[in-house]
């Protein structure tokens, strides 16, 4: 008899296991949250609350984990303070904010809220290990030595994820309009991991931005992912 086996069990053996097997470039260190207990004990429990099912979830693929949100607390796009205001999960963090986690967390409120977002879509990243240098958030393509060392490691979570999670391979969404996108729809044009990539503007970008028009990005967001 095949063994039934739950998303959240599926994505917490994903990431146990994942580690980069490519030399950094000088300078540049790798941040992995799943290696600090906490972090680890905080992601079990935020996958076991939102994904203990089969299923399928449409993917949303962000650059890499920052210093702030998903590199601290192991879910992406979360910082401490939404972790546990909006996704109902104490933490004993300081509770500082982080860009990203604010717009994504704005558009999951207008989306219907957490139990709503995360039973219909799954957040990762090209590379779901963060990068700094310097102390400072490194995006994997912002270095063309990570970006080339770093190639064969996103290509082969990209292909973990897929071989185990129940994911749609008809559509999937990239966080970021420009290089991210760049890079991701290179990547898939060699591999055909999925028929369709639908760009969305950076959580980032629209904060820095855009921040006056925040309902209007977060709106835009909601329609893209409920509409395909």
């Amino acid at each position: 008899m095949k063994k039934i086996i739950t998303q959240a069990a599926a994505i917490l053996d994903f990431y146990k296991k994942i580690s980069p097997s490519f030399v950094m470039p000088e300078g540049i260190a790798v941040m992995n949250p799943f290696r600090d207990p906490e972090a680890w004990r905080v992601t079990k429990v935020f996958y076991e609350k939102f994904y203990s099912d089969q299923r399928p979830r449409k993917l949303i693929f962000g650059i890499n984990p920052g210093r702030f949100g998903g590199g601290i607390t192991g879910v992406p796009f979360t910082d401490p303070i939404r972790l546990q205001e909006k996704c109902g999960i104490p933490n004993d963090w300081k509770k500082l904010p982080e860009l990203s986690s604010q717009f994504i967390y704005e558009m999951i409120d207008a989306y219907g809220g957490a139990e709503e977002f995360y039973g219909d879509h799954l957040i990762t990243a090209l590379s779901p290990l963060g990068f700094t240098w310097n102390g400072k958030n490194l995006n994997y393509y912002d270095n063309k030595e990570l970006l080339k060392a770093s190639e064969p490691f996103m290509l082969q979570c990209i292909r973990q994820q897929l071989d185990t999670i129940s994911t749609t391979t008809d559509v999937c969404y990239c966080l970021g309009e420009g290089e991210n996108y760049k890079q991701f729809r290179r990547l898939n044009d060699m591999n055909g991991f999925f028929k369709e990539i639908i760009p969305l503007p950076h959580p980032r970008w629209v904060m820095q931005y855009r921040r006056k028009k925040v309902g209007e990005y977060a709106a835009l967001y909601v329609e893209k992912l409920k509409g395909s």
